[in-house]
């Protein structure tokens, strides 16, 4: 979505200091992100708490086949991006398997990508629509002239389809999300029982028989 070789901050990282008045920014260690960075950095943003193992997961499911992302490139731009100063990173204990790291954004990365997504909304938006509408006319005009019409109704109805998904997607993408009590990730899977991310119960009374059980034992 971002386009460019970098996505320049050091003028966003100002408009914070200025604003806050806060030296959030002492370990960043850089004034450049690469879209990559900053599509992981938002997708970290909108799980508040994620595995690198459900980052490519979750990755993947962005870029829709366009691009693959492998553990070879995303776990080195997880230790740059928290080595940088944009992220947090803690060992969380799973119930069934070994320690897991979780990231999560610093002070620093979560002010950044407001700001920059901000001040880049519309323009976005208007990228998006473009490049629908270009892409939209290539395929059409790829078929013969007899097949046209129908390609064009067949487009018309995909478009409808997902504006609609999106218009339904965004409220409920902003919702309450619940938060593991072991280790503090959003699950946002309606009648979830246990944590996707260390496997812990999300119901305080399941936590307490366990614990029980576990002091019986001793």
């Amino acid at each position: 979505m971002w386009l460019g070789k970098f996505l320049d901050i050091e003028q966003d990282m100002e408009e914070i200091r200025s604003k806050l008045k806060r030296e959030i920014f002492d370990n960043v260690k850089k004034n450049r992100l690469t879209p990559l960075e900053f599509t992981i950095i938002e997708h970290i943003f909108n799980n508040q708490i994620i595995s690198g193992y459900d980052l490519i997961r979750v990755l993947n499911e962005h870029f829709a086949g366009t691009w693959e992302a492998q553990s070879g490139t995303i776990y080195p731009l997880l230790s740059k991006l928290k080595r940088d100063g944009f992220l947090k990173v803690r060992t969380v204990k799973t119930q069934v398997g070994p320690l897991r790291k979780v990231y999560s954004l610093s002070e620093a990365g979560e002010e950044i990508l407001k700001v920059k997504i901000n001040k880049n909304f519309l323009d976005q938006l208007k990228f998006v629509r473009n490049v629908l509408v270009e892409l939209s006319s290539i395929y059409i005009n790829s078929f013969p002239e007899e097949a046209k019409k129908e390609k064009i109704k067949e487009v018309q109805k995909l478009m409808k389809e997902i504006f609609e998904y999106v218009i339904e997607t965004i409220p409920s993408s902003v919702e309450f999300k619940i938060k593991c009590p072991n280790c503090g990730s959003a699950v946002g899977r309606e009648g979830a029982r246990y944590c996707p991310y260390c496997s812990a119960s999300l119901f305080e009374e399941d936590n307490s028989i366990e614990r029980d059980a576990k002091k019986s034992k001793k």
